[in-house]
């Protein structure tokens, strides 16, 4: 099988993490047969540098014209400063809306090598940690109208968080559909208590829940989730929510589990093309330095050959070689532990390409 990949290495350490994940990819096509083939181009700072915007119209075609998008990271303080609609995250908005990219699935797993590694208490994280954030991506407050004006003699900020109907029955379907084939448990996450936008989101939600009567589906408000997320976190499964509260509950997940370093996320629409990427960010303060966790991408390599190309055997295969890195005590930096032994980036990707 032939796959066209649009690569995005990004700034800070996303050109070092990527070029692992690459490695790894073309492991995987040797040992089953395929062929990957990479059109790289320049999305987010180093793009700004290049060509004055985040998303030159050249890169935003290559990802419209491709089987699946990688990406490192993108951001960084050197362009704090440029005006906000070609800041570097001003590319993903732009990718995740020409694509269609409306489900953000956030997968966070504590892998039990790690378990030293949370913050969590023991007593809490031997119950195992192993859920699905499925977040709305291109719609709420991130996508709604943002003005700022003087208001009656001083400045007022308007951020309008916005969902129609459509909108909210499709993230949902597919939070529905990722809940069957785990254990058919969904909790839908809003604050209906206080949002017009939570109360709708409500009675979509339950309406779509009548088509799927073998799962298991129930209301928590954000704050009680965010609470639940580090009381007890093994009674979560599926959690689909809307765009803010998605990125700030995906974050928190991503905590419990160890480390950031190996949380991998798809973006996904109508069809199996995706953007995959890690959620950590950019980490320029150690950019260079061969400190990064390649993991975190590697798996997001994974996912995507899994949910965009169909290659579920192909995807255990790494996330097996990943557990059997971990399981021989290889470590990077950010989840060192007692005992284990330290890694930079290039040598992780090279031992997890060893167990392929």
């Amino acid at each position: 099988m032939e796959k066209k990949i649009t690569v995005i290495r990004g700034d800070g350490i996303g050109p070092e993490i990527v070029i692992e994940a690459l490695r790894v990819l073309d492991r995987i096509a040797e040992k089953f047969g395929h062929r990957f083939v990479y059109q790289e181009i320049l999305a987010g700072g180093s793009a700004i540098d290049a060509c004055g915007t985040s998303l030159p119209e050249e890169s935003l075609q290559k990802c419209l014209d491709c089987d699946s998008v990688l990406l490192g990271a993108v951001g960084g303080p050197k362009w704090d400063g440029v005006p906000k609609e070609i800041r570097p995250e001003a590319a993903l908005l732009g990718i995740r809306s020409a694509m269609g990219l409306y489900a953000n699935l956030r997968p966070a797993r504590l892998f039990p090598q790690l378990a030293d590694a949370s913050p969590l208490k023991p007593e809490i994280t031997r119950q195992g940690i192993d859920l699905m954030m499925v977040r709305e991506l291109i719609g709420g407050a991130y996508f709604g109208e943002h003005r700022t004006g003087e208001e009656n003699g001083e400045l007022t900020a308007h951020d309008d968080m916005v969902y129609a109907e459509h909108e909210i029955e499709r993230i949902a379907r597919t939070a529905f559909e990722i809940a069957r084939k785990r254990s058919s448990r969904l909790i839908s996450v809003d604050k209906a208590n206080v949002l017009d936008t939570s109360r709708l989101w409500r009675k979509v939600v339950h309406r779509v829940a009548a088509d799927y009567p073998d799962v298991a589906c129930t209301d928590m408000l954000v704050d009680n989730t965010a609470m639940q997320l580090v009381k007890n976190p093994s009674q979560f499964d599926v959690i689909v929510t809307e765009n803010l509260f998605g990125d700030i509950l995906s974050d928190e997940a991503s905590m419990i589990t160890g480390s950031i370093g190996m949380m991998a996320s798809a973006s996904l629409g109508e069809g199996t093309r995706g953007m995959y990427e890690p959620i950590h960010g950019s980490a320029p303060d150690i950019a260079g330095t061969d400190r990064a966790n390649p993991i975190g991408t590697i798996l997001s390599a994974a996912m995507m050959l899994r949910y965009s190309f169909g290659m579920s055997a192909e995807a255990d295969c790494i996330e097996q070689a990943v557990s059997a890195v971990l399981d021989e005590g290889f470590r990077t930096a950010d989840c060192m532990s007692e005992g284990c032994t330290l890694l930079g980036c290039k040598a992780m990707g090279e031992a997890i390409c060893g167990k392929i």
